[in-house]
């Protein structure tokens, strides 16, 4: 039976990549600090450890424990656009928590380390985004991933340790954080609605995503680790088809069967276009279909309204206040 260390685990993509590797017949050990996910959304099956990959100590313990075959890394906090006032928390995180985890992988030497990235990395102006062509991250978050990436390339040339790196973007799906305001804008949307409140967009609401449900992001995430053609290399995975944010309200609303006013926003720093090349990892994973944006909305509506809405918290480690959107800043 194969062991894997899954941090994130109780997050909403590391929630269905903890089921698919149960699935497989992998024993788990889930790792998460639960800052932004949910014991309740880890599956029962998985030995469940509270804590934290800046604790390099934990770690050190865990890997002693275990002895894991394999790593996968989902722990981060994923804002993009926050990342640019909460600096400090976001390379703690995100990049110094990220080389404790390979430090530890490459002392008991694991098999596969699998990370997850983001189209983050690419910056803007490089359309359609793919993994040949040269990052240029814009904010703190798509560089600090873009460091993870360039230290597990490095961390195989010194010492072999193979990994595997997914850029996925936009993912949206059951057990997404309802009450996050800062990130995840279907979640947002639904969220809103079901509190009776307006959508709120940023500025005109004209930038397009490729919106990607959970089930065509997941599934390939765990199993990548047998994929020998998968290892040490780069994958943007999701969906092909970008939609624009006004787009995508008008289709929220559709699924929750309900009516909603929009209020558009000062416009904020972001990448106005971001839409992924996926024909590296259709070839090398055979994927031969995906879920339509309405199918998956569809899906994740169902679950939002059993869920039901959630109080919105305010990021309480704020470090830089100038040009912080002022609905950032509200309680």
């Amino acid at each position: 039976m194969a062991v894997s260390l899954l941090t994130g685990g109780a997050g909403f993509i590391g929630a269905h990549v903890c089921n698919e590797l149960i699935d497989k017949g992998h024993k788990v050990v889930v790792l998460d600090d639960l800052s932004g996910g949910f014991e309740e959304n880890i599956n029962p099956k998985a030995i469940f450890i509270k804590g934290s990959i800046t604790d390099h100590l934990l770690l050190e313990k865990l890997f002693n424990e275990h002895q894991f075959d394999y790593v996968y890394h989902l722990a981060a906090y994923a804002a993009e656009g926050l990342s640019h006032f909460i600096k400090r928390f976001n390379y703690t995180n995100n990049l110094i928590g990220s080389v404790n985890l390979i430090n530890e992988s490459v002392k008991h030497k694991i098999k596969c380390f699998v990370f997850t990235s983001s189209i983050a990395v690419y910056g803007r102006g490089q359309l359609p985004m793919r993994e040949d062509m040269l990052p240029t991250p814009e904010d703190p978050y798509g560089i600090s991933k873009l460091a993870v990436e360039m230290d597990l390339k490095s961390t195989h040339e010194m010492f072999g340790l193979n990994y595997v790196v997914f850029r996925p973007h936009n993912v949206y799906g059951e057990y997404q954080n309802l009450g996050d305001k800062y990130r995840n804008v279907v979640g947002i949307f639904m969220n809103q609605l079901m509190q009776g409140k307006p959508l709120t967009i940023f500025g005109d609401g004209k930038q397009t995503r490729a919106f990607s449900y959970i089930g065509d992001v997941a599934p390939y995430i765990a199993n990548c680790v047998e994929v020998p053609a998968a290892y040490n290399q780069v994958f943007n995975i999701g969906a092909d088809q970008e939609f624009t944010v006004n787009e995508l309200a008008n289709t929220v609303c559709d699924v929750m069967g309900m009516s909603g006013q929009v209020r558009h926003l000062d416009a904020r720093n972001e990448v106005m276009h971001a839409y992924a090349d996926h024909g590296k990892v259709q070839k090398v994973f055979s994927i031969q279909s995906s879920y339509t944006l309405k199918q998956g909305l569809q899906l994740m509506a169902d679950w939002a309204k059993t869920a039901g809405s959630k109080e919105s918290d305010k990021f309480k480690g704020i470090e830089i206040t100038e040009k912080l959107p002022p609905i950032w800043q509200e309680d």
